[in-house]
């Protein structure tokens, strides 16, 4: 498949720039895959789309306030530091830009030497391998006192609030990017799904800013995904299969849970407790081993995850639905609205 069958056209003010509020006032695209139906909902809706014994799967990853700016020793500099992945105690893989001025040795100092870096190394895919040093219990308390959310490019809003860029039940801090379709729950809705005999299970996926990276093969088997890592205990597992058990659905709540389901399916032949780093590429004629359902934002056009939910569903239809959402002017992309295939 050509990754220009996964186009579709967007008019740059239907993409969010702001979260909405409160979070579940957001609209919500319910899509029967079986009836071939769509109905325009809130996301305070979702309540009556849920059965008891069901399962909802979270990503209770927490963003960490990830880009950072340094300036370079010796020339004064200003070079921009993202942090993807934590490679060892204080070693880490970040993105540096401009690159050229942070080449193998160059050393940085940030917010007047709260924190400072060494480039160790240039890495294949360009991204840097840096060594951070500072006097303080660990870098995450650092990070929270100088660094910035890591906003997707087209969110081009100041975000006030940094919380608003976490989901209420983020836990794991480690993600260079929210698992968005999260964003629209509360506790209020959290506890009536409960109420409703609906179970809650977590996994953890750290989601990597490759995310937002864009398919450059024109074939689209030629993508080569990035690495993420998640976790998914035993007590996860349990209620999973107990759902199974019992006839009733999984529904993963964004892209994210459902790439750590369908990756411990995949990589173990059943859902049990798993810690690993997967690289799951998931796009038409994927046959789906654990995901009965999937609550998720509208996505990039030609992105690896729109091509996720087109295997879910179908390709087209899926693309008429997104039609139908911008023609009902839907917010879009990770401050936007939902759509929920059930």
């Amino acid at each position: 498949m050509k990754k220009t069958d996964f186009f579709y056209y967007l008019p740059e003010n239907l993409i969010a720039q702001t979260p909405a509020e409160p979070r579940d006032s957001s609209r919500m695209m319910v899509i029967n895959r079986k009836n071939d139906t769509i109905e325009h909902k809130h996301f305070y809706n979702i309540i009556d789309y849920l059965e008891e014994g069901d399962c909802l799967v979270l990503n209770d990853t927490r963003v960490m306030p990830a880009r950072i700016y340094g300036v370079k020793e010796g020339t004064g500099a200003v070079v921009e530091f993202l942090l993807l992945n934590q490679l060892e105690n204080d070693v880490w893989e970040v993105i540096a830009g401009p690159g050229k001025k942070a080449r193998q040795g160059a050393c940085f100092t940030f917010n007047d030497g709260i924190l400072k870096a060494e480039v160790l190394e240039v890495l294949e895919n360009g991204n840097r391998k840096v060594k951070f040093f500072y006097n303080a219990a660990n870098i995450f308390e650092v990070l929270d006192l100088i660094g910035e959310m890591p906003l997707p490019h087209y969110i081009k809003e100041k975000l006030e609030d940094k919380e608003r860029y976490q989901t209420v039940y983020s836990k794991e801090l480690g993600s260079a990017a929210a698992p968005t379709a999260g964003l629209h729950f509360t506790d209020e809705i959290l506890n009536k799904i409960k109420a409703k005999g609906v179970k809650i299970a977590f996994v953890t996926l750290h989601v990597g800013i490759g995310t937002f990276r864009p398919v450059k093969a024109e074939e689209i088997e030629n993508h080569v995904m990035h690495s993420e890592h998640y976790t998914l205990s035993q007590e996860t597992a349990d209620i999973i299969n107990e759902t199974k058990k019992n006839g009733k659905r999984v529904i993963a709540v964004g892209t994210t849970s459902c790439r750590t389901l369908e990756s411990v399916a995949t990589y173990c032949g059943e859902i049990r407790e798993d810690d690993r780093w997967t690289s799951i590429f998931i796009y038409p004629g994927y046959k789906f081993k654990c995901v009965d359902a999937l609550l998720t934002n509208f996505h990039l056009p030609e992105s690896t995850l729109i091509m996720l939910v087109s295997a879910f569903y179908d390709r087209q239809k899926v693309l008429k639905a997104y039609e139908e959402a911008v023609n009902e002017k839907y917010r879009f992309f990770s401050f936007g609205d939902c759509s929920f295939f059930i």
